[in-house]
């Protein structure tokens, strides 16, 4: 289906930051207007002779917000499929997760179509895999581990339903699982958990939304229910980038989280609700588009994303 999307280039001024989620800004537009079908120039396939991110996706799956297979689920490339610069070969990624050589950047662009099963959401997202021929294997807070990228929204559609200006882009996530053990346990028929750490981009702030138990009481198999009558997100503003590149850092260890902003101070969580955390996790990066208005879409780039444990 063809489709119609402008690229914003704006510069921001903001007169006023607060922990409220919105905040004065004004904005200078120019505005071009590009029907494309959705499709970059092509790139060389196969090459590292090109300005490309220097990002390893040996251990990487990538989510799209399109089901050409129509299994009812978004399409997926497995790590093997990515990496040596694999992408660039697949006809059917290259929309979503291509180059761009003018600032050895890696794109992901996201616009709502298919859904996962666990939310309403359309994403291009990268997945950890620790073992890359299946999702079993993931970590605990006692085991840990860090992902540190350097990545900027470049372009995303204005929100016109809301007071916000622009729509939401979650970035980056430390998603919760249920183990096996505990699937075999209580005869779950599905392993996803909630997310414990969701970085978004809110028109141009970074926040940092985090699971916390509503009662801290939980205890035992009632940790394991994931509504939102036992998680809720508590959220923290970590400040302003707008359109321009920055880095992050999410560090996770027992009981611990620390969630950095360039070279700003961590923001540190320690709480009995990590220490009871249930779930085992894993890492995401991308592109998670938080609205399903039919001409939205977003564009992040990532210039460096690593992952270490």
């Amino acid at each position: 289906m063809k489709r119609t999307h402008f690229y914003l280039f704006l510069i921001f001024a903001c007169y006023a930051c607060s922990s409220d989620e919105t905040a004065l800004l004004t904005e200078s537009a120019e505005v071009e207007v590009i029907d494309d079908n959705n499709a970059p120039e092509e790139t060389d396939s196969g090459s590292d002779t090109g300005n490309w991110a220097a990002i390893d996706l040996s251990n990487w799956k990538v989510t799209l917000p399109v089901d050409e297979n129509s299994n009812g689920s978004p399409d997926e490339y497995q790590p093997a499929q990515l990496v040596d610069y694999g992408y660039q070969t697949l006809e059917a990624v290259q929309p979503y997760m291509y180059d761009d050589e003018t600032d050895a950047s890696l794109v992901f662009y996201a616009f709502p179509d298919i859904s996962t099963t666990n939310s309403s959401y359309s994403r291009t997202e990268l997945r950890e895999l620790i073992d890359t021929n299946s999702s079993n294997e993931n970590w605990t807070l006692l085991e840990g581990g860090e992902m540190t990228g350097r990545l900027k929204v470049d372009a995303v559609s204005e929100n016109t339903a809301s007071g916000d200006d622009y729509h939401k882009v979650i970035v980056m996530q430390i998603h919760g699982i249920i183990s096996p053990e505990d699937m075999s346990i209580h005869g779950f028929s599905s392993s996803n958990g909630p997310p414990l750490i969701k970085i978004y981009w809110k028109d141009g702030f970074v926040w940092s939304h985090k699971k916390s138990l509503i009662d801290e009481a939980t205890e035992g198999d009632a940790l394991l229910e994931t509504s939102n009558e036992t998680w809720l997100d508590v959220k923290v503003n970590l400040g302003y980038v707008g359109f321009e590149a920055f880095d992050f850092r999410i560090t996770a260890s027992d009981a611990r989280i620390e969630v950095q902003l360039n070279n700003d101070d961590a923001f540190v969580y320690e709480d009995i609700s990590l220490d009871k955390w249930p779930y085992e996790n894993y890492f995401k990066a991308g592109n998670y588009l938080t609205t399903i208005d039919t001409d939205a879409f977003s564009y992040v780039k990532y210039y460096d994303l690593s992952v270490a444990h």
